[in-house]
């Protein structure tokens, strides 16, 4: 893996995709600086080395238009605040601005060029708006792991014009040694929680995991699915119809490689999707007509608990009740608390998908775990077995 490490920036200008792309509030100041403080180590190299940083990174869905309120200008303060000293900013990306403003770049400086989607050919992957980026500096890293999902022209496509000089981020490094630790040499027994509503959004994860892992705990809605599928009675719970065949197809898959499938045996439910809604507990495989399952019971904590604490290895997408909802959120609560412990015991903990995240933030587990993902879909991808097209661009 070609990182920064490899490289020294003396004097170079060095061109890094990042993936501020981060939420505000009303008045646009920044609400979670996770991704701009996540790139600081990166950032803290080139500048070591006696190198000068510009950044390039998209924010919101503006689809070609300048507005000002996707504009980068609102979140610089932050970004300068985060990188530790006033970061200069240009209100292009690329044009006879942007040029300027990278040729008056000193070591030790960091430039913010304004929002990559303010142009349409960012994400149409345009060969010539990449090299008009690519003349602004000397090498190009990419450090969005966020974004590495997509082929758009500062994620993929600008690498072409560095042949030598390009190179993996601090943070995507980490975050592809991450997935390799879980997917490819994870310390015995490995363990993978897959939750989330739908089996159909997890079926590639789910078929790709089963060589590697030695135990699968399936929960939230989608374990509904398997549930029926096995000839359960699920009342109004959440069920795709039409996977049920698959539900089976996958437990026979599991059956082959070996791989041990946990489903919840109880569950919390009640009679509509309401955090004030009436709640009992009911055996997973008996749930009465008129309720529906909404988080996991304490038998299937307790289960899931004694899986965790006897794995090495953990990876965790997907919640495995309504979490949103205090009344539902117990059984995520209880999964966070065991991989906290697992991974105090020395077990290596991956989370990852933007619901688990969001979990780990919110309920304060994000310093209890070995590492949590930047990227949404591109962590799915990467556990799907794609390659991603911004890793992809930089190995070749």
């Amino acid at each position: 893996m070609k990182t920064i490490n490899d490289f020294n920036f003396k004097d170079k200008k060095a061109l890094v995709r990042v993936d501020f792309n981060v939420p505000q509030d009303d008045q646009l100041k920044v609400t979670d600086n996770t991704r701009i403080a996540a790139v600081r180590p990166t950032v803290d190299k080139i500048l070591g080395d006696g190198g000068s940083v510009i950044l390039m990174t998209h924010l919101g869905r503006p689809k070609g238009e300048v507005k000002d309120e996707f504009s980068l200008k609102h979140i610089l303060d932050e970004v300068s605040n985060v990188l530790g000293q006033q970061v200069k900013f240009v209100d292009e990306s690329v044009g006879d601005k942007a040029i300027q403003a990278a040729a008056d770049l000193k070591p030790g400086e960091i430039l913010l060029l304004e929002n990559l989607r303010f142009h349409n050919e960012e994400e149409k992957g345009d060969r010539g708006f990449a090299e008009q980026l690519s003349q602004l500096g000397d090498a190009y890293v990419n450090d969005a792991f966020g974004t590495a999902h997509r082929a758009h022209a500062s994620t993929a496509v600008i690498a072409e014009f560095f042949s030598s000089t390009k190179f993996f981020g601090l943070l995507m490094a980490k975050e592809l040694e991450a997935i390799d630790r879980v997917l490819k040499n994870g310390e015995r027994s490995v363990t993978a929680i897959l939750g989330g509503s739908k089996v159909s959004t997890k079926i590639t994860v789910i078929e790709n995991v089963l060589p590697a892992v030695d135990n699968l705990i399936i929960g939230g809605g989608m374990a509904f699915t398997f549930i029926k599928a096995l000839g359960g009675k699920v009342g109004n719970s959440l069920v795709e119809e039409d996977k049920l065949p698959l539900a089976l197809e996958i437990l026979g898959k599991a059956k082959e490689h070996k791989v041990k499938v946990y489903l919840p045996s109880d569950t919390l439910i009640a009679e509509s999707f309401s955090n004030d809604a009436e709640r009992k507990e009911a055996d997973i495989y008996e749930i009465p007509e008129g309720w529906m399952g909404l988080d996991a019971g304490p038998k299937s904590r307790d289960q899931f608990n004694d899986v965790l604490l006897n794995s090495r290895t953990i990876l965790w997408n997907g919640p495995i009740g309504v979490f949103e909802m205090s009344n539902f959120a117990g059984g995520t609560i209880a999964l966070g608390e065991s991989i906290a412990e697992a991974t105090k015991l020395g077990a290596f903990s991956l989370v990852g998908g933007g619901d688990s995240v969001a979990f780990v933030k919110q309920f304060g587990y994000a310093d209890k775990v070995s590492y949590v993902s930047t990227g949404g879909g591109a962590m799915l991808e990467s556990l799907e077995g794609l390659e991603l097209p911004g890793v992809a661009a930089i190995n070749k």
